[in-house]
């Protein structure tokens, strides 16, 4: 029998060559280069050039790349089992991760877990958790907000560009409100206002099952939700027997500075939907919540071939292990030294419209040149990446990058403001 041999690291070019011939087009990349290997806040691509990475695989990566504690507890559970499947046969760690997301999760309340491998797949179990738990259809959702590419959760996407394209029909009893963005004349009150007449109008509270928010957008540009909004949709959510799911995807983790963004608000969700850095970039997500609700579903109607795989379990009480209360100051020392340079960024280029973010979780909007920012960035030896209608600049450094290429990172994005807007 022939052995195939593991294909060669090729350069860039001879690699985008064969990406085109094998992978579907409808995969995008937000940048031509192919990674060799990573550290910390640091990628090197296959021909030997150094990145400052201000992306974090997405916000997957708030304890950085291949960190050596995760390294290690990845290759001592790969030694012991790779897979089993929970609902065939138990293992330890899946609990331990349970007990760790229902300990840091805000409010009294008594809480569960359920381990599951996407986000989009948490997005979508918490909607089914809170059909089952009111006996109720509908969703309410809000405009530009992102709860992931399969169908529910696309269903409940508020943005269309580029993900909707002609993939419905899509799925029926979910409705989209206004999310409060006061730079362009969104307050809190007008979107409270705009959920009052879609109850008046559209869809009766009695049969909303859950509303699904974000406390910050995410994709659809850094927007945080005001700080009386959130608890605004609570009253609202508990007067009407709704249950309340925050989407903590992308801000969980001490991103924003708290292990959830919605501590700042100083609410308790009914459920939260996690992923990304919870498993420190391996595939592991989890809808965390209330016990009486996370139990409403009989046994049988929650769980997953890969749900909770081991060696992301693994993965995952490292990354517990490691954001502690200094972790988490770190997170917001980091924001505030971030902020400061954009600031300093906004009074220097009249194109940046906005700096808005919470903790570490920061963007600039700008007026015109963001694509072409993120190139220039590139070209310097910076990782950026896009949100709103490719018009924001958002920030997701890893948490773990150190003062020197922080500032050398934020130098880059200046001189990359400067190369675009005074040329």
């Amino acid at each position: 029998m022939r052995v195939r041999e593991k294909p060669s690291i090729s350069d860039s070019a001879s690699l985008a060559k064969r990406r085109q011939e094998s992978v579907a087009r409808g995969v995008a990349t937000a940048h031509p280069i192919w990674v060799e290997r990573a550290s910390g806040a640091t990628i090197w691509d296959v021909e030997g050039r150094r990145y400052i990475d201000f992306i974090g695989g997405i916000a997957t990566l708030n304890t950085g790349h291949a960190h050596p504690h995760v390294v290690a507890a990845i290759a001592q559970q790969a030694a012991r089992f790779t897979h089993t499947c929970f609902q065939v046969a138990a293992y330890e760690s899946y609990v331990r991760v349970a007990e760790e997301l229902n300990r840091r999760a805000p409010g009294a309340s008594p809480k569960k877990t359920l381990l599951l491998s996407t986000g989009a797949e948490a997005t979508e179990n918490a909607v089914k958790i809170a059909r089952e738990h009111t006996r109720r259809p509908a969703v309410v959702a809000f405009m530009n907000g992102y709860h992931g590419r399969t169908l529910l959760a696309l269903s409940m996407t508020g943005k269309n560009d580029p993900y909707k394209q002609h993939f419905g029909p899509y799925c029926s009893e979910i409705y989209h409100t206004p999310f409060p963005y006061e730079h362009h004349g969104v307050t809190t009150r007008r979107a409270l206002d705009a959920l009052d007449e879609l109850f008046a109008t559209v869809v009766s509270p009695d049969r909303v099952a859950a509303i699904i928010v974000e406390p910050v957008l995410g994709e659809g540009g850094f927007v945080p939700a005001p700080r009386d909004f959130l608890p605004e949709l609570r009253n609202i959510a508990t007067k009407h027997g709704i249950v309340m799911i925050a989407d903590e995807i992308q801000t969980g983790f001490g991103r924003t500075g708290t292990f959830f963004a919605c501590e700042q608000y100083g609410v308790e969700p009914d459920l939260i939907a996690a992923a990304k850095s919870l498993g420190g970039g391996l595939p592991l997500a989890a809808v965390v919540g209330k016990a009486e609700i996370m139990d409403a579903p009989q046994p049988g109607g929650l769980g997953g071939t890969f749900a909770g795989n081991p060696v992301a379990c693994a993965a995952s009480l490292e990354i517990f292990a490691m954001i502690d209360d200094a972790f988490l100051a770190r997170a917001s020392t980091i924001g505030t030294r971030i902020r400061t340079a954009l600031e300093r960024f906004k009074a220097e280029f009249a194109q940046i419209e906005d700096v808005r973010g919470l903790g570490a979780m920061l963007a600039i909007e700008l007026s015109s040149g963001a694509p072409e920012v993120v190139e220039a960035a590139r070209e310097r030896g910076l990782l950026l990446l896009l949100a709103g209608k490719r018009n924001v600049i958002r920030i997701l450094v890893p948490l773990v990058v150190e003062d020197d290429h922080l500032d050398e990172g934020l130098e880059i994005l200046r001189a990359s403001l400067s190369d675009v807007f005074t040329r």
